[in-house]
């Protein structure tokens, strides 16, 4: 796969739709292009203590952020015509289908790849499939996991070596 956008979302809590943050890694003729990172207001708007363990961001980091639909708009035109990949494909497909619903937008139907199902198959051998254990056999080191640029930046390497 030479042409895909990595995409990788936080959220706030439990509920799929409460998206805080999106790191997003262009990908073109092979070569990472284009980057887009933002925090998201979250909806519902709470934080639970685990997913803020996670990946340390909470209410008064998000509380003057756009919601997403704002956001979306600045990341549509970066991903057109591209198909979608994450690390854990249900995860984030998920959240993209259900904050689409929470603000009523219509879904396009992104052509979305997995690269952990994909690294299960490629490389069987690893002790785990988690996101920094594949980007290492990939020959990337993840610095900031969980932070979702960095994360989107490891898929997308990933992405470039088994897809």
């Amino acid at each position: 796969m030479r042409d895909f956008a990595a995409i990788d979302f936080e959220t706030a809590n439990n509920v799929r739709s409460s998206v805080c943050s999106v790191g997003i890694v262009i990908v073109r003729d092979g070569e990472i292009t284009d980057t887009f990172y933002s925090l998201i207001q979250p909806e519902p708007n709470y934080y639970n203590y685990w997913c803020s363990q996670v990946h340390g961001l909470c209410r008064e980091d998000t509380e003057e952020a756009p919601v997403f639909p704002k956001v979306w708009a600045q990341i549509e035109p970066l991903i057109e015509g591209l198909p979608l990949v994450a690390h854990n494909q249900p995860f984030d497909e998920g959240c993209l289908r259900a904050v689409f619903r929470v603000y009523g937008m219509d879904y396009p139907d992104y052509e979305f790849y997995d690269t952990l199902r994909a690294s299960r198959r490629v490389l069987p051998y690893l002790e785990n499939h988690q996101l920094q254990t594949v980007a290492a056999a990939c020959g990337y080191s993840l610095e900031n996991h969980h932070h979702a640029l960095a994360d989107a930046e490891a898929c997308a390497w990933i992405a470039r070596e088994i897809l």
